[in-house]
């Protein structure tokens, strides 16, 4: 069952949250700190739609855990990877490509379309909290790939970090760990997760939610995540041409024929 009323509430919460924080922005000049606000987004949806939902479901407890886990590892690794460091080179070009007025625009190009995009992608959530469907198989695979993709993400984002935590590293591409099967671990754990969001979604009768994930997958591969980073992540670090010779962009795999590890700097 779907709860038109719970899910645009969910809009209007996101749109004031939003709101508050591009005023903050404004202070800092930072519009990067909306990477940290992501995932409260979801957790800020999920907690209107337990709020406003007539009753619990069988997966109530569930759906809060995940969320809950994801979104609160997920910021404060982006909030402590930030701590201290100028707006990130991604929205210093936006601001740049997006002058005079960026201070007013970034209201709806960044914040707003941000808020907008989460709460379009939160319908697995309404759906599967909303339902009182009894658990099934499908529950159990949401919650294998919703693992499979927390490892992915967290190791991911833990080896890279301590990877540029060391000064030797400085102009080298990690290759090693995770990285050694796919250029963006941390992007293909997250697909896994709202893949799994949506296997516990579809087991409640929300198939049609389908948009949710494939949306989620879009953006990471085409628009915010790989594409956007690797755009002239080359000219910045030649050693990353040959890495992407080598090395799948996103679904883990071995390494290419001919692949013979070496320290390139850039």
């Amino acid at each position: 069952m779907f709860n038109l009323d719970a899910y645009l509430f969910a809009l209007a919460a996101l749109l004031g949250f939003a709101v508050f924080f591009w005023l903050v922005s404004i202070l800092k000049r930072d519009v990067s700190i909306v990477d940290s606000l992501w995932p409260l987004m979801f957790l800020l949806a999920t907690a209107i739609y337990l709020l406003m939902l007539p009753e619990s479901g069988p997966r109530t407890s569930l759906i809060l855990v995940l969320v809950s886990i994801w979104a609160l590892r997920l910021f404060t690794h982006i909030t402590v990877r930030n701590w201290g460091e100028p707006e990130d080179y991604r929205y210093q070009q936006i601001r740049a490509n997006n002058q005079p007025g960026f201070a007013f625009k970034s209201l709806y190009i960044v914040f707003g379309l941000q808020a907008i995009v989460a709460w379009i992608i939160s319908i697995p959530l309404l759906l599967a909290l909303n339902s009182p469907a009894p658990l099934g198989w499908l529950d159990t695979a949401g919650i294998v790939l919703w693992l499979v993709g927390m490892f992915f993400e967290s190791v991911g984002d833990y080896q890279l970090m301590r990877f540029k935590s060391k000064r030797s590293n400085r102009g080298k591409v990690l290759d090693t760990g995770l990285w050694r099967y796919t250029r963006h671990p941390n992007y293909f754990g997250e697909a896994c997760i709202w893949w799994g969001y949506f296997a516990i979604a579809m087991s409640a009768g929300g198939w049609w939610s389908i948009i949710a994930p494939l949306l989620m997958t879009f953006l990471l591969l085409r628009v915010s995540g790989v594409a956007m980073l690797e755009r002239d992540i080359q000219e910045r670090r030649p050693a990353y041409r040959w890495y992407i010779e080598h090395t799948n962009a996103f679904i883990p795999g071995p390494r290419k024929l001919g692949f013979f590890r070496k320290d390139v700097k850039s």
